[in-house]
């Protein structure tokens, strides 16, 4: 597993960060605040755990990119970007708390940077968001993360193919017909969406393909 600080990334994700908080923290927060770097490094070794197959610092980058890919149709660019940063930072395969530890870490960390309550409040909701995938209309941040997390549903065959290993990867302690199981109960969630995709920039690009993706990998696992 490549370690943060030697992640051909991790230089230009600092960066990213180091911007990110920045723009983020509240007016008169700058001059007293913390330096962001360590923080980014905190996250960034979270993300390079060894437990992690899928959820690493390549599926970061690709989040924090296709969030800004689709940063026009959100309300607060910036808390979408932090939310990325955090929705996956505590990621162990066999608990089921995930996301809310990843937010209770945001809502620590955030306000110690020097962002203000009610952006850090939205950051923190964001990662619980991801739970389901599922925001409720009009819900413009929510459906910014929530497209760019499942962006990776409309790879090509081969990038699909991958990811659906890796996944299988993490659940490696998992024995193959439960594993099958659960992977399926969740695709067919995804299916049963009316929309994988709610910005419309997310749903012109990507529906078709990944719907396809995922009816293959549900028809693979239960045929």
């Amino acid at each position: 597993m490549t370690a943060p600080s030697e992640h051909p990334s991790g230089p230009a994700l600092r960066a990213r960060w180091q911007e990110t908080v920045g723009r983020a923290r509240h007016a008169g927060a700058a001059e007293d605040a913390p330096d962001p770097g360590p923080y980014a490094d905190d996250l960034l070794r979270r993300w390079a755990e060894p437990q992690r197959r899928y959820h690493t610092v390549d599926h970061l980058v690709a989040v924090l990119d296709r969030v800004d890919e689709l940063a026009a149709h959100a309300d607060d660019a910036d808390a979408v970007r932090l939310a990325a940063w955090f929705h996956d930072a505590v990621y162990r395969p066999d608990r089921s708390e995930n996301e809310e530890r990843s937010a209770h870490l945001a809502e620590r960390a955030l306000p110690e940077l020097g962002v203000g309550a009610a952006r850090t409040a939205e950051v923190a909701r964001l990662v619980r968001l991801t739970v389901g995938h599922n925001p409720a209309a009009g819900d413009r941040d929510g459906e910014v993360l929530s497209d760019a997390d499942l962006a990776v549903l409309a790879g090509t065959p081969e990038e699909y193919a991958a990811y659906a290993a890796a996944i299988r990867e993490e659940y490696g302690f998992v024995p193959d017909a439960a594993f099958r199981e659960g992977r399926s109960a969740v695709l067919r969630q995804l299916l049963e969406l009316p929309r994988l995709f709610r910005t419309p920039l997310g749903y012109d690009r990507w529906e078709a393909v990944a719907r396809r993706n995922v009816t293959t990998e549900l028809g693979l696992l239960t045929g």
